[in-house]
């Protein structure tokens, strides 16, 4: 519960970077005020929501642009702006939020945004420090500071490096599980060690859209770069898992699916934290248990076999090493197939088995 929480808030804040990154009136507006090196404090949400911690200032209601959030943000107090970044609300308000609310700031202005984003929470605020010249952002009780651009983009490309180091060795974990489920030698621990890489690369990249989305358009070469990194990463992964899951109290693989992206980082590297979410008895003897594959990822490897017709044939013969004993006589019995698929599916595990075993001994 504690990691689903973490990851809301994580989707939040990246969708509140997305309207504070380059190439957005706000983010120009704030650009501005930091050359003139004057402090703002800015306050995106509902006025109505907003009303109650209001005190004075002038109701302005104009249309919302970056050089009128500029000349306003002049004034002591705040700004007010709407969810949709359209309207300048109200200017130069002094807003009083709940004292008992905990801040860790101790500027006066960072003190009241913290306590305005922890109590209301369809709220974002933006504390330009005049002294520092900083920009924080607060989000619910997440505060983060916007970086320089060259700053952000040196730390994306290093975590692109890294994305790619990794993503080579979770190819080479899925070579030698290919030669393994083929072989019949697949034990748990093997399956698990190929999880937590997937998860890795995975968690990687999340980190990389996060600073994508704060570089805003100067991250679309970073997000092209990693699109093409991820390809096929969340297929394989869905595949990887629906081949191993054990159902457990009715679950569906989709739960399993989600309870690995949900494990906290502190519970990731644990075997028997995947072993639980994969649904086996947590236990180290366990991990040497021999598995076997339903047959979803290989058989995905055969060109033009629809996924109900790999789900028919799954259904039918219950793991991969029954699939590639079958004939293709046997394959035609599956309801979908046919016989002239049936010879494809046979030929393509033969291809797809006589190519591992190839690779395996290079």
């Amino acid at each position: 519960m504690r990691a689903e929480v973490q990851k809301e808030k994580h989707k939040k804040l990246i969708e509140v970077l997305g309207q504070v990154a380059p190439g957005t009136e706000l983010r120009e507006a704030i650009d501005r005020i930091i050359l003139a090196r004057s402090g703002a404090l800015i306050v995106i949400g509902n006025l109505s929501e907003l009303k109650p911690i209001m005190s004075g200032g002038f109701n302005i209601g104009c249309e919302f642009t970056a050089p009128r959030l500029f000349e306003l943000a002049k004034m002591d107090g705040a700004v007010i702006i709407s969810k949709d970044l359209r309207t300048i609300f109200w200017s130069n308000s002094h807003l009083v939020p709940d004292p008992s609310i905990i801040t860790h700031e101790a500027g006066t202005r960072h003190r009241t945004a913290e306590r305005v984003a922890r109590g209301n929470k369809n709220v974002f605020v933006v504390a330009i420090s005049e002294k520092m010249g900083t920009v924080s952002i607060y989000v619910d009780d997440d505060h983060f500071t916007l970086e320089s651009i060259p700053l952000v983009l040196a730390k994306a490309d290093q975590a692109l490096q890294t994305l790619s180091r990794y993503r080579a060795r979770l190819d080479q974990e899925y070579s030698h599980l290919n030669t393994l489920e083929v072989e019949d030698q697949v034990t748990l621990r093997d399956v698990v060690k190929v999880v937590q890489r997937n998860e890795q690369v995975v968690r990687i990249a999340d980190e990389i859209r996060f600073q994508s989305s704060e570089l805003g358009k100067d991250g679309r070469l970073i997000e092209l770069q990693l699109n093409e990194m991820m390809a096929g990463v969340m297929k394989v992964r869905r595949l990887l898992v629906r081949d191993y899951y054990l159902p457990r109290d009715h679950k569906h693989y989709e739960e399993a699916l989600n309870s690995l992206g949900n494990l906290a980082g502190d519970e990731l590297p644990e075997e028997l934290s995947i072993v639980r979410v994969l649904g086996y008895r947590a236990s180290t003897e366990m991990m040497n248990k021999l598995v076997r594959p339903r047959g979803y990822r290989i058989l995905s490897m055969i060109p033009r076999v629809p996924s109900a017709v790999v789900d028919k044939v799954v259904a039918r013969f219950d793991n991969l090493k029954n699939i590639m004993r079958a004939s293709p006589a046997l394959l035609d019995e599956v309801d979908g197939v046919g016989e002239r698929r049936a010879l494809a599916i046979k030929d393509g595990l033969d291809r797809i088995s006589e190519a591992i075993i190839t690779d395996s001994y290079h």
